[in-house]
């Protein structure tokens, strides 16, 4: 069992990682007590892009570039996969409690890019989230 997304755009929260109202995050606050709707358009970008570049920031521009290989290559990990490929790639290994924290921030820029590449294209990104 998993909370989708589905509209203009589709997918799988991250389960344990994610939550339902993150896309809250890039400007539109999502509504309704059974499901969220989510609705940006062009006038939105700036604020899409401004939380994408705080989120990446957040991360780090090193750990960034490691997850993103990482999660580029794996359909499936666990937590410790994840810590020693980051030391291997970044020569620093985080905290098992900071794992959870970078797991939530690269969901959230993933939805994020979906949202600002749909926005771009579309002119409009729709979708709603299951609560």
């Amino acid at each position: 069992m998993g909370r989708y997304y589905s509209g203009d755009i589709e997918g799988k929260f991250w389960f344990a990682v994610q939550s339902s109202d993150c896309a809250d995050r890039f400007g539109q606050k999502g509504h309704s007590p059974d499901y969220l709707e989510y609705h940006y358009e062009d006038a939105h970008i700036e604020d899409i892009t401004k939380e994408l570049k705080a989120i990446e920031k957040n991360i780090g521009k090193k750990r960034l570039k490691a997850m993103d290989k990482f999660f580029n290559k794996r359909l499936a990990y666990n937590d410790e996969e994840l810590l020693e490929f980051l030391h291997k790639e970044t020569g620093v290994k985080p905290k098992s409690k900071t794992i959870r924290y970078l797991l939530s921030e690269y969901a959230d820029l993933k939805l994020g890019r979906k949202i600002l590449d749909c926005v771009e294209d579309e002119g409009y990104c729709s979708f709603t989230a299951e609560c």
